[in-house]
Parts: structure tokens; sequence; C-alpha cells
């Protein structure tokens, strides 16, 4: 008997000082979907878990970039947060996507698909669906 196995996951991470959105590809790698938002320690479990059960291929982090494109103060934060990532699954790839705009962009894919005010501006849902984007944006990209 042949049992069929997903290939590890393309996981979306979008980090903030309070909540961490996380996203996942779908097994083909051409969907990305929200998968929930934690608190900082929260989401190292859910990504441990997440590894346990699925395994992560690479992790697309969000990278806070300035409106004119240049490195500010958040992206020492996210790099430092980078870092619990890596001591809590392991060596995982890493990609830093530019996550500019993509919170304004998620409100509107809120808006888009029905979800009515105020769940539409709940953070946390706000935030998975900016890891989501992050993580489509990086999907869009490959061949």
């Amino acid at each position: 008997m042949t049992t069929l196995h997903s290939p590890p996951r393309l996981v979306g991470v979008d980090v903030g000082t309070k909540r961490v959105g996380v996203a996942v590809a779908d097994p083909l790698r051409l969907f990305a979907r929200p998968r929930g938002t934690y608190a900082p320690d929260e989401a190292l479990a859910a990504l441990r878990t997440l590894k346990g059960a699925d395994g992560i291929a690479r992790l697309v982090v969000g990278w806070p970039l300035t409106p004119e494109g240049t490195a500010a103060g958040a992206t020492e934060m996210v790099d430092a947060y980078v870092d619990r990532i890596r001591e809590a699954v392991g060596a995982v790839p890493v990609v830093r996507e530019d996550e500019r705009y993509t919170s304004e962009i998620a409100k509107d894919l809120l808006r888009q698909a029905g979800v009515k005010q105020p769940g539409r501006y709940d953070r946390g849902r706000v935030d998975a669906a900016a890891a989501a984007v992050i993580l489509q944006g990086y999907l869009n990209k490959q061949d």
C-alpha cells in the first residue's frame, strides 16, 4: 500500500509586537490561506506543531520596510523574532518578503470576501490575512 505524503509547507509569518499572523500554502504551493493569529510565544508553539505535523520547507517572513523601501527599526525586531523561530523549529530557510501595505491589502480582501464590520477590522483577523498576503506574494513570484 502506498501512502501519499504532502511536501513540507511554505509558511508565511507577519510579525508584530503583540501578535504574529501565520499562514500556510496549500500542498501544491499555489494558494496561501490564513492559519491563525497568536501571541508571540504561542506562535512559536503553533509553528512547532505545524513542523511536526506537516514539516516546514520555508518561512516567508514579512519584512517591514519604510514607504521608501529602506530597513527601519522594526526590521531588528523581526530579525530577533526570526532567531526565536529558528530556536523553536530548527534550521528552516527564511525568505524576507516586503510587507509594505499588506495590512491594507488584507483589509480590502476581507471586505471583498464579504466579512462585515467590525469583524473585518479585527486585528487578529487582519494579521492572519496579512500573513497570507505576504506568502501569496512570494508564491506568485515562483515558477
